[in-house]
């Protein structure tokens, strides 16, 4: 069968459909996708860039798209998750795709998985359609963002020309391991002999060193092979192979975790610099230009509202360090959610010194804490729900209108926890403006 599946017409029936065969148990490793993948014949042509790391991966593969977009590449992006729509997670040329063509690369997928007689978690569908994708639309280069990991993740079965790792935490630690000399051995995993690697992380484990010297990699550390200086309006990058001085701070933002971002992009478009130059006002350009919705995402409202996804301890604290830069708000309202396995009591403490008014909700989701269960946290923390610091609401819009009602221009409104509670606000403010 070539021809599109006649039961599934639309995008939103296909990603049912995935999401339905789904297993149940997923079982780590990559020799299910390599069998589908070796069935569709991919013909790469086009260099690969790889981000994993525990935060800021997202901001990573933006900043380098945006970057090479203004140097004229023709990109093809690959993210995950989304917050609104399915096609936020492939990009061709800064666009989001299509829900037709998103259809037919999935057909195409389902023909080569059903001649494989495999099944395929809903993240290896979605990687092998965003590659099918990617392909057609004959790019200069890919970058793929890594979805948990790195050495057993779908990404993981494209060779890149350039591997990136921000930073190595405490996250998915039932897949990954239960410390950071494992988790970053696995992360490390996208590495690639002969080829580059860079790495963002301050204080790396050990384990990524001993893996990029074992299989001959050449790895990139910031504070040794690259770097940055803050000034007063601007920023320097120094590294091994190229340096510049003046920069403009990102669009996403001048905290440090965003400057380790941008550093890591400007190291690794050094590593790519004889088959993709760019040019100093390619990169300031792209600084400041970039966008990423959810990460430190400020809108214009009555009240300063910032949403975020941070939704780990390293996140939280970044977060926290963004939220205490500004100044001359009175009051700080959190409208809150977060999934059930995550550190919620690492990403309360990070958060409470800054959050006034606690605005509790769960998540439409089988992973998403209860209202409950979070405020037992913020309880244990040393939060008194008595005096109204602690308010639980039935879902994330309630939490948010009454936020905004609560709320003056004095005050800020910060969204955060989750992809599903800022998707789910972000949702509402798109249906009020165009409904």
């Amino acid at each position: 069968m070539t021809e599109l599946n006649s039961k599934l017409r639309t995008l939103h029936d296909w990603l049912n459909y995935i999401e339905r065969i789904h297993p149940k148990n997923i079982e780590m490793g990559l020799d299910r996708v390599n069998q589908v993948k070796s069935n569709l014949n991919f013909p790469i042509s086009f260099p690969i860039i790889t981000v994993s790391g525990t935060n800021g991966k997202g901001s990573v593969c933006s900043i380098l798209e945006s970057i090479l977009s203004h140097a004229g590449y023709r990109v093809g992006c690959y993210t995950s998750p989304h917050l609104l729509r399915y096609n936020e997670r492939i990009r061709i040329g800064q666009q989001e795709i299509s829900d037709d063509e998103l259809c037919k690369a999935f057909n195409i997928v389902e023909v080569a998985r059903v001649n494989s007689n495999v099944p395929l978690t809903y993240f290896e569908f979605g990687t092998l359609a965003a590659m099918e994708l990617i392909i057609k639309a004959e790019v200069d280069i890919a970058i793929l963002e890594v979805g948990l990991g790195g050495r057993l993740d779908a990404v993981n079965i494209f060779d890149a020309e350039c591997a990136v790792l921000t930073n190595i935490d405490y996250d998915h630690m039932d897949y990954l391991g239960d410390t950071r000399e494992k988790i970053g051995f696995e992360k490390a995993g996208i590495f690639r002999s002969g080829k580059t690697a860079v790495c963002s992380d301050t204080n790396p484990p050990a384990s990524i060193s001993q893996h990029a010297a074992s299989i001959g990699a050449k790895l990139l550390l910031i504070g040794e092979h690259f770097g940055y200086l803050i000034k007063r309006s601007s920023w320097d990058y120094w590294g091994d192979s190229n340096s510049y001085q003046s920069l403009s701070y990102p669009a996403l933002g001048s905290a440090l975790h965003q400057l380790r971002n941008a550093s890591a992009c400007l190291a690794t478009l050094g590593a790519v610099r004889d088959t993709l130059p760019v040019t100093p006002k390619n990169i300031s350009q792209g600084l400041l230009k970039v966008g990423l919705p959810g990460r430190f995402q400020a809108l214009p409202s009555k009240q300063r509202v910032i949403l975020d996804v941070a939704h780990n301890p390293n996140a939280a604290h970044a977060l926290r360090n963004s939220l205490s830069d500004m100044s001359g708000y009175q009051k700080t309202y959190a409208v809150f959610a977060i999934l059930n396995d995550k550190d919620i009591d690492g990403v309360v403490q990070a958060l409470a010194p800054e959050v006034d008014v606690w605005l509790v909700t769960g998540i439409n989701s089988s992973r998403g804490a209860s209202s409950d269960e979070i405020v037992r946290v913020l309880e244990n923390s040393g939060i008194n729900k008595i005096d109204g610091s602690i308010l639980t609401f039935p879902d994330p819009i309630a939490a948010y209108v009454f936020a905004c009602k609560q709320s003056t221009i004095n005050d800020r409104i910060c969204v955060f926890g989750s992809f599903y509670v800022v998707g789910n606000v972000m949702e509402y403010l798109e249906q009020k403006k165009y409904g």
